[in-house]
């Protein structure tokens, strides 16, 4: 990874940071139904070594909410705000990891992954985990100039360690669409007709895709979990980086979209974006230049080095 493409991967980390601060500061956040909402469900369907403890936690959390959340809130404005400028880069990656387990825990369940009903559709395995996947990535190492290399930087992780990273979680992917809970004839149906919205047009194509793939589960949790496991071994060896890109990049807007209803967004409930955005910036990291280039020029328009020399 060059050190610009690390820097911008560092600015995209910290914007998606900021806003899910932002969204941690909205009225429903400081009430009880917080902890009724968000935490307690996580515990739903868990082990007991899971569930206990979150159960413990939000009632923890219970009695001094508001004050819980006002910090949560700030806490995470700060670290996107930290990856932005440049010399606080390595302290907000620092505070992060820890603070994203914890959400991934408490907030999450581990992704819901030992429940039997974890999908990839609705947001497995967690976007507090690809948080931390991606801090690893973008940690700020020395520029290594020697002219074979390319003037390479790298993370807490080398490029080839992260690769084996993401191409296990899209394996893990695959292995997850073929749960039963995932598997079913109704349970994309089910996934799609569940997901949040909070905007009308949002609800009708929701509606409509909820429709359109009635009874068809089996078949299309079969297709997923091919074109999951598909991507884990082009991820793992390089092949087609420019296909494997869009590939990715569709797949996962998808899931965001019908699974995910943009991460709850428009429902004024929601504690971040969701999982697609994070994942989606991973992917980009990982990909060769070749293969990202044309895509980071047509997202960041005509001046792509304005957000890395924008900064300090």
């Amino acid at each position: 990874m060059s050190e610009r493409i690390a820097r911008r991967s560092q600015i995209g980390l910290g914007l998606l940071w900021l806003i899910d601060g932002i969204l941690q500061f909205q009225p429903y956040m400081f009430g009880k139904a917080f902890v009724t909402g968000v935490l307690l469900p996580s515990a739903a369907g868990q082990p007991g070594v899971i569930a206990t403890p979150i159960t413990w936690i939000a009632h923890l959390i219970e009695p001094d909410v508001a004050v819980f959340n006002a910090f949560a809130a700030s806490l995470q404005v700060l670290i996107g705000i930290g990856l932005l400028y440049r010399p606080t880069v390595k302290t907000a990656l620092a505070i992060s990891f820890a603070w994203a387990l914890g959400i991934w825990f408490a907030g999450e369940g581990i992704g819901m992954l030992f429940t039997g009903s974890a999908s990839p559709l609705t947001g497995a395995p967690g976007a507090a985990l690809v948080y931390v996947l991606a801090a690893l990535l973008c940690w700020p190492r020395e520029v290594q100039a020697r002219p074979l290399r390319g003037g390479r930087v790298r993370g807490l992780i080398s490029e080839h360690g992260g690769r084996a990273i993401w191409s296990a979680t899209w394996f893990g992917c695959a292995m997850l669409w073929l749960l039963p809970a995932n598997s079913s004839a109704g349970a994309v149906h089910d996934a799609i007709a569940g997901a949040p919205s909070g905007a009308g047009w949002l609800s009708r194509l929701l509606d409509t895709a909820a429709t359109a793939t009635t009874g068809r589960g089996t078949t299309i949790a079969i297709v997923l979990a091919i074109a999951s496991a598909t991507i884990g071994l082009a991820v793992l060896y390089g092949w087609l980086p420019q296909a494997l890109l869009a590939m990715q990049i569709g797949l996962l807007g998808l899931y965001w979209v019908l699974g995910q209803g943009l991460g709850g967004l428009f429902t004024g409930q929601a504690t971040d974006v969701g999982t697609g955005p994070p994942m989606i910036l991973v992917a980009l990291m990982l990909a060769p230049p070749s293969a990202s280039n044309s895509i980071r020029r047509a997202n960041m328009g005509s001046s792509p080095d304005f957000l890395v020399n924008s900064w300090p």
